[in-house]
């Protein structure tokens, strides 16, 4: 049983550029579902789709290449089950000096750091991806 959903998404698909694979097939979760828009709306894979019937349904995502070569560098989770970090709308940072996205869960949804500081709002500080 895996105790972090969210974690085990992202370092699968870390371990999936790695590995130069296209596509990834994961159980299926609201929450991983909104963190996989995020990153299709900002260009870092390509599609995230839900598949399969109830109750097993499961998420495909396809990554993003760009002349073969992964548009994700590196993902880094930040908040986890075992120590939960909530930032403030003025302490969102700017990742790698704006080149990449920190993802927030908010009251309003799953959303970018950019769009949360737009909003004037604050979250749990999910990852960062460059």
């Amino acid at each position: 049983m895996v105790n972090d959903p969210i974690g085990d998404m992202l370092v699968q698909i870390k371990n999936a550029v790695l590995a130069d694979r296209r596509v990834i097939t994961l159980p299926y979760s609201n929450m991983k579902m909104a963190v996989a828009s995020v990153l299709a709306k900002e260009g870092y894979i390509a599609a995230a789709e839900k598949t399969g019937v109830a109750p097993k349904f499961r998420l495909n995502i396809t990554l993003q290449y760009h002349d073969n070569t992964s548009v994700i560098t590196d993902i880094k989770r930040k908040s986890k089950p075992g120590m939960r970090i909530y930032i403030a709308k003025d302490k969102i940072p700017h990742v790698v000096g704006g080149m990449g996205i920190a993802i927030l869960s908010t009251s309003r949804g799953v959303m970018t750091g950019k769009d949360a500081k737009n909003l004037g709002i604050g979250g749990e500080f999910l990852c960062e991806v460059w």
